[in-house]
């Protein structure tokens, strides 16, 4: 597990309630998590997606009704053959929203939609930025509508920022949600966004999940498969930065225990036990796919890819310990070596 430099409340940057920007979110009036044991109803927004299947599943388990938002009705056909309840409606458009959720009843609302994977890389990124934004906006009136109190949205460790951030371990009390320029502004705004929503909506005990990159079925890792077998994915000379994983059955473990036992205001980082170099993780995912490692190029060159130059540049250790103390998560896929196995055979 990757340790906070320091205990969380000495460190420099303490928790204040306010994101680094500076812009106040409103106080809170504390109240005690949820014992596990209470059965919860939960709208879950995205519960079809690659973390809404596995945490639909999870959620079940643990004894919680769960009702599906989805566009499709067919995708809602389905859900209702698991067991779930479902509703059609698009996030984006509020109105039909609150129509769908007229006469639903929950606890908690969930919000793990992206757009990631469903076109190209800079329409899915702007997709995925109005969902967080104007989308996040839409499940906050869905929940005062249902009666929740409770509501939890999917964000990312990238909020941190897109920078080396060197040999330092990244805790929750680190600057988060910095504006920034280029392709990435838009997305760190928009993961700030609705981390500030939450936060901020009277009567909401909002908690955000501050993912890593994502092991698994339909996972970001699954994206890539296809271009390292063919060898169309080079790596930095350098090695590139260090990146943050985590496996989707993890990732809705801990959504699981966030519903149950999150401090209202908090997030959290939902990541794995060690961060890993690019060119460590792509040679382990060739070696386990049976091909050649991916070529080394100079870091300059991936500028012609500026999302993969970004990415790849990228530098962050990022601990999970507070997670592990609050929540009691702990991964069950601990590292990326027994992370990609399970990518590759599935």
């Amino acid at each position: 597990m990757v340790k906070p430099p320091c205990p969380v409340d000495a460190c420099v940057g303490r928790h204040t309630g306010r994101l680094s920007h500076g812009r106040p979110v409103r106080r809170l009036r504390v109240v005690e998590p949820h014992e596990r044991g209470e059965r919860m109803r939960v709208l879950l927004a995205g519960a079809s997606g690659a973390v809404g299947t596995p945490l639909t599943r999870q959620l079940v388990a643990a004894g919680h009704e769960v009702v599906g938002i989805t566009r499709s009705a067919a995708t809602a056909g389905r859900l209702r053959e698991g067991g779930t309840e479902a509703v059609v409606a698009d996030v984006m458009d509020r109105d039909g929203l609150l129509a769908a959720v007229r006469g639903v009843r929950a606890d908690a609302v969930v919000h793990q939609l992206t757009a990631l994977g469903t076109t190209k890389m800079r329409q899915a990124m702007r997709d995925t930025n109005a969902l967080r934004t104007t989308g996040t906006a839409h499940l906050l009136a869905a929940a005062h509508a249902v009666g929740a109190r409770r509501f939890l949205t999917q964000s990312i460790v990238f909020g941190y920022g897109y920078r080396d951030h060197g040999s330092h371990v990244i805790t929750e009390d680190d600057p988060f949600g910095e504006p920034t320029t280029g392709l990435v502004g838009p997305a760190v705004a928009a993961i700030r966004s609705t981390e500030e929503q939450v936060f901020a909506a009277d009567g909401i005990e909002g908690v955000a999940l501050r993912y890593g990159l994502f092991y698994g079925r339909d996972s970001f890792v699954r994206m890539i498969v296809d271009l390292v077998r063919k060898r169309r994915l080079p790596v930095p000379s350098s090695g590139g930065g260090f990146a943050a994983f985590v496996h989707l059955e993890d990732a809705a473990a801990a959504t699981v225990a966030a519903l149950e036992k999150g401090r209202p205001g908090q997030a959290y980082n939902i990541v794995d036990d060690e961060p890993v170099r690019w060119a460590d993780f792509l040679d382990t995912l060739a070696a386990e796919l049976g091909v050649r490692r991916p070529r080394r190029v100079p870091t300059w060159t991936l500028r012609a890819i500026p999302y993969v130059h970004t990415l790849m540049t990228t530098s962050m250790r990022v601990s999970n310990a507070r997670a592990g103390r609050e929540l009691g998560w702990t991964p069950t896929v601990p590292t990326y070596r027994e992370g990609i196995p399970l990518v590759v055979s599935g």
